[in-house]
């Protein structure tokens, strides 16, 4: 069911990552908060390794805006604004609601409503003509 080395702690670190990336080590403190428990070194070693990892990700965020750059960019080309996207997703939506059971019983539900509530307005109709009719 779950793959061998899949992490399913909600507290780990690697929660949320790609299988490939939960192999990266994550140093957590043994007690207290971590005040005082490194050395020198293996604090200027971490301080290193968060300048790298705070440069990556400037780097994804710069590759994602640029990614995302051309996406709108291939959409204006092809005519696909924001507004016809809006639109098409809406038809979309409608379709899908159109096909679902719940939508198909409401529709004969209420279609039966509708012919018994026009058959009793007829009904009283035709009373009351039949009434004022002979009041004259």
């Amino acid at each position: 069911m779950d793959a061998p080395n899949q992490d399913i702690n909600l507290n780990s670190p690697n929660k949320g990552l790609p299988g490939n990336m939960t192999d990266v080590p994550v140093n957590t403190p043994a007690s207290g908060d971590g005040v005082g428990v490194l050395s020198e070194a293996e604090t200027e070693e971490l301080r290193s390794e968060l300048a790298k990892v705070e440069d990556e990700i400037a780097t994804l965020r710069q590759v994602l805006v640029a990614k995302e750059k051309h996406a709108s960019d291939i959409k204006r080309k092809l005519g696909l604004t924001p507004f016809t996207e809006l639109k098409q997703n809406l038809s979309k939506s409608w379709q899908d609601v159109q096909a679902s059971n719940a939508y198909k019983k409401t529709q004969a539900t209420l279609s039966t409503a509708g012919s018994k509530t026009s058959s009793a307005i007829s009904s009283v109709g035709s009373a009351l003509s039949k009434t004022l009719g002979e009041i004259k």
